[in-house]
């Protein structure tokens, strides 16, 4: 299992359980769309694991980006606990005290 899942007020939660890599990312693009086809939300939240996501899971959400917008369901991603997302390699944004 690539991931979890809820369903609350026509908004479906997926959380990746790991950073992907090359070996899994389609597995994880064919689960959401499994579970995007079983619910049919009005949303779709995606949090990733880490703020910083591997290329592997970038590749992932812009499958299901396309996927939710053939469907006309808005997709939101996030890192944990509402990180902001950063590019593979860039550098982490400064932490003030």
């Amino acid at each position: 299992m690539l991931m979890s899942h809820a369903f609350e007020d026509g908004t479906l939660h997926l959380r990746l359980l790991r950073e992907l890599d090359v070996t899994s990312r389609a597995a994880a693009a064919l689960e959401i769309e499994a579970i995007v086809s079983a619910y049919r939300p009005a949303r779709v939240f995606l949090e990733f694991p880490s703020a910083c996501p591997s290329p592997a899971s970038f590749s992932a959400l812009a499958r299901a980006r396309r996927m939710c917008a053939s469907l006309g369901i808005p997709l939101t991603a996030s890192g944990p606990a509402a990180a902001p997302l950063q590019a593979p390699g860039s550098a982490p944004p400064a932490v003030s005290a």
